[in-house]
């Protein structure tokens, strides 16, 4: 049988719930227990003065008329002073209002009953003197114990008082639920749309969103999620572009290889040296593709050794420009270094000098003859800037922005007939990322394209 699996839905539901009934079951009993000590206590008391009173006014009572034949058999008169004590109290006598009252006795100093009902006198209850003046005791006012008036509030007002509390705990039970299921579904309606979410991008649907609604915790997931599903869809579409442009690029030399191959062998081309150094060039093309490919899966991944150390970025300026210039003579181009006599910069000067010279190198194959190129630094209190300008042709706005893609090449001037793998201004990007600086591309003052590289000016 398969077991049932409590949602976070109910284990919410259940905890905002039991912990509403926890506290409100709590303060039931408290209030209840509260209630009976306090209301008990209090009728006590009141109970207590008016039997102090009424034995103060019998005194007076007694004096005046010195014996107690006013008062035998007369239970008006007792019930008028009581009430005569109620309506005019003095301020030191403040009683509580009509309640609860004990059944009280009235005897003389020989035990006999004067006023009371027709029940034994309790032995145990409450008694007050009854003194004159002089201080004579002539009689005493004793009430019910304690016991029965506890017992006696419990059967005239108590139990009432229990139908309505747990009445109101009654409702106050149905209002907790209707209010914990609603928070409940609010608090977690953000939780089910990311969980939603989740699955629909663990299926492979990284077009997902989910709607934020909130600016809290809850609300920064949600666009921490967003965020994520955007970046796995860019990614997703790289690598497509990427396992594309791959195929792409390895398929035509191979093609190239494997038509002259075919021709040699069906004897249509002979094997001359020069068909031998053609199957050569395709050859030198795709080992230089395999090996961009391994450069840039190793910048990407973090996996390039760099051992940096205290270095002068001019010296390895022209140590790069060195064996480039008689490639831009034979070119008819020219290159111009406009440099200070030094710039100290914590490196590593090999992969440095392979970002200057994927630089250099990408200025030479698309560059038309008769221009050249310009490589100037200035060094700030903060940065180094460095500036690869080079002459016509230039590129448009959205090729400059595509320009450090993987295998992008601008139309015409970019073109596989010029050598390029497309790879070199994006390893370029991922060694100066690892030097903590910035590579962009402007336009250049030159009429062709400029290469901006800025580096953190930070010597140790």
């Amino acid at each position: 049988m398969k077991r049932m699996r409590t949602g976070i839905s109910a284990k919410l539901f259940c905890a905002i719930f039991s912990t509403c009934m926890l506290v409100l079951i709590t303060m039931h009993w408290g209030v209840r227990l509260s209630f009976e000590h306090g209301f008990i206590d209090y009728i006590k008391r009141g109970n207590e003065q008016r039997l102090m009173m009424l034995s103060e006014a019998l005194a007076d009572q007694y004096q005046q008329h010195g014996n107690w034949a006013f008062l035998r058999n007369n239970n008006k008169l007792v019930f008028n002073i009581l009430r005569s004590l109620e309506q005019n109290p003095d301020a030191n006598n403040q009683l509580p209002p009509h309640g609860w009252r004990t059944q009280f006795w009235i005897i003389d100093q020989q035990y006999h009953v004067l006023v009371g009902p027709r029940a034994p006198v309790p032995p145990e209850g409450s008694r007050r003197d009854i003194t004159t003046d002089n201080g004579h005791v002539v009689g005493w006012v004793i009430g019910s114990p304690s016991e029965r008036l506890t017992r006696s509030a419990d059967i005239n007002f108590d139990q009432q008082q229990k139908r309505t509390s747990w009445l109101i705990v009654g409702l106050s039970t149905l209002l907790a639920a209707a209010v914990t299921w609603l928070m409940s579904r609010g608090l977690l309606a953000p939780v089910k749309r990311l969980v939603d979410g989740t699955h629909r991008l663990a299926a492979g649907d990284f077009a997902t969103r989910v709607e934020v609604g909130s600016r809290d915790e809850l609300g920064r997931l949600g666009q921490d999620f967003n965020r994520l599903a955007s970046s796995l869809e860019k990614n997703e579409s790289m690598r497509r572009a990427f396992m594309a442009d791959i195929s792409h690029e390895l398929r035509t030399p191979l093609a190239i290889l494997r038509g002259e191959l075919e021709a040699m062998q069906d004897g249509v081309r002979k094997l001359t040296p020069a068909a031998i150094g053609s199957l050569q060039a395709e050859v030198v093309t795709l080992t230089k593709l395999v090996d961009d490919l391994h450069q840039l899966s190793l910048s990407d991944e973090g996996a390039l050794a760099y051992r940096k150390g205290n270095t002068d970025l001019v010296a390895l300026l022209e140590v790069a420009a060195a064996s480039f210039y008689e490639r831009f003579n034979s070119h008819q181009l020219s290159l111009t270094l406009n440099l200070p006599e030094s710039a100290a910069f914590f490196g590593d000067p090999d992969r440095l000098i392979q970002l200057f010279t994927n630089l250099m190198e990408n200025s030479l194959r698309y560059t038309d003859a008769g221009g050249g190129l310009q490589i100037s630094l200035v060094a700030t209190p903060d940065k180094l800037l460095l500036n690869f300008d080079d002459s016509a042709p230039g590129v448009d706005d959205r090729q400059r922005e595509q320009i450090f893609e993987r295998f992008y090449r601008t139309e015409g001037s970019r073109n596989r007939a010029s050598g390029g793998s497309g790879l070199g201004l994006a390893i370029c990007q991922n060694i100066v990322d690892a030097h903590g600086g910035k590579i962009s591309a402007q336009h250049s003052d030159l009429g062709g394209l400029q290469i901006s590289v800025v580096l953190p000016n930070d010597k140790h």
